[in-house]
């Protein structure tokens, strides 16, 4: 036995030092998993060393091999097909930070390989290996315009999005073929949070009709809309209710659309809209003449004499109206999607804990964790669609958009009863 032990750990040590060709081919056939994995994360190892290492039987080397930035190329499409996620997962991340710096017209042979091996990747069939790729490549300049337009057009949110988000190689041209496509849920509103939207991406996304998007780009400050589209938005504001708070939050708000908002929009969006401190002196006496001829109507005695401040949404009265439309089953997640589209949390959080029996505070645990198997057992618990879980996941926990988990076979939740009920058990208690 101490001979076995002496043999192991002299093996080990001599890992730690110089290796001559002729041991290193001995070293990558030994029984030893560990002293195998050692061997191939080492960076001085001769290329046809970790070449053979990357068949090696045992992912865990594998894995190794295809982390290794010293694994040369001609091993990459194996490892792209290999049969464990992980390894292909691994490789994706190492190729996509390797692929900016491989130069167009240096070492052709290695930037073919490795190339051919991005764009296997990319149609990996397991998701994660496609978002890895995705938020890695996300900001890059340097890598092929056609890997990042096939992410894009991804059908699941998870990889689109950041490249959607982020990615400078898409053109206006890009963007407005995308929106003019058929797409994933959400996607729209990934173009909406650009840093840069020209009027014309924002035409489209309006003329989109996909409420939650054009509520993203409302919201973003640096979204260039026409103003003969905020109007049309102001207009159809009357009836997408959802869009009434992302109007009078808009950090650039014309006065004339203001005025217009002031004379129909609900009376917490009123309240936001009062407390807005860029409106002319004649706006915020037209408002203030409305918060005084509403309460009037109310039969309100306190009915100010001048403008006043209107009160917060009262979480009493909210709570009430989410139990009297629950009893009415008129609590669906047609409502609620309003309501959050609206950024009334407030509402959202009563409606989930409604919806699915457990207390306000519990919902807003989840809430506060962004945790999106969390998130999406609230969903499943409160009897809403996995669709409408993509959304409560994206704007109401606030899970980035990297880990927003996605429906199955596009329309199931993807996680099991007895998963989503040990999350909200976790929670609750």
């Amino acid at each position: 036995m101490s001979g076995l032990l002496g043999r192991l750990f002299g093996r080990k040590d001599e890992l730690d030092g110089e290796i001559d060709y002729d041991r290193a081919r001995e070293l990558a056939r030994d029984p030893d998993v560990s002293v195998r994995r050692r061997l191939a994360r080492r960076s001085d190892m001769r290329p046809e060393i970790l070449y053979y290492l990357a068949s090696d039987s045992a992912p865990e080397v594998r894995r190794e091999i295809a982390g290794n930035m010293a694994t040369p190329a001609h091993s990459y499409q194996a490892l792209a097909r290999d049969r464990d996620v992980d390894v292909r997962c691994d490789l994706a991340q190492k190729i996509a930070r390797l692929t900016p710096d491989l130069s167009p017209d240096a070492r052709d042979r290695i930037r073919e390989l490795t190339l051919e091996a991005l764009e296997i990747l990319a149609q990996d069939e397991i998701v994660r290996v496609r978002r890895i790729l995705a938020e890695t490549l996300k900001d890059m300049t340097g890598v092929p315009r056609h890997i990042i337009l096939r992410l894009a057009h991804d059908s699941e949110l998870a990889v689109a999005a950041p490249v959607l988000e982020f990615s400078p190689l898409l053109s206006d041209d890009d963007l407005l073929e995308i929106i003019a496509s058929p797409t994933v849920a959400g996607a729209l509103a990934a173009v909406s949070r650009r840093a840069v939207v020209s009027e014309a991406v924002s035409d489209a996304i309006v003329h989109s009709e996909d409420w939650d998007a054009v509520a993203s780009l409302l919201g973003n400050a640096s979204a260039q809309i026409r103003e003969e589209t905020l109007d049309q938005l102001v207009d159809g504001a009357r009836t997408v209710t959802g869009l009434q708070m992302p109007m009078v939050t808009r950090p650039r708000l014309p006065i004339r659309a203001a005025r217009k908002l002031a004379s129909f929009v609900a009376d917490a969006v009123l309240a936001v809209l009062m407390r807005r401190d860029d409106l002319d002196e004649e706006t915020t006496r037209l408002v203030g003449d409305t918060v005084r001829r509403r309460m009037t109507e109310r039969g309100d005695s306190d009915a100010p004499k001048k403008a006043v401040e209107p009160a917060r949404a009262d979480p009493a009265s909210i709570a009430a109206e989410v139990k009297r439309l629950h009893k009415d089953g008129k609590l669906d997640d047609g409502r609620v999607a309003s309501e959050l589209t609206g950024g009334n949390r407030l509402f959202v959080s009563h409606a989930l804990a409604v919806k699915a029996g457990l207390a306000v505070a519990v919902v807003d645990r989840i809430a506060a964790a962004r945790s999106a198997k969390a998130m999406t057992a609230l969903s499943w618990k409160a009897g809403f669609s996995m669709r409408f879980a993509i959304k409560l996941q994206a704007r109401f926990a606030n899970v980035p958009s990297s880990e927003i988990l996605q429906a199955r076979d596009g329309f199931d939740y993807p996680m099991s009863e007895e998963d989503m009920t040990w999350q909200l058990d976790f929670y609750a208690n």
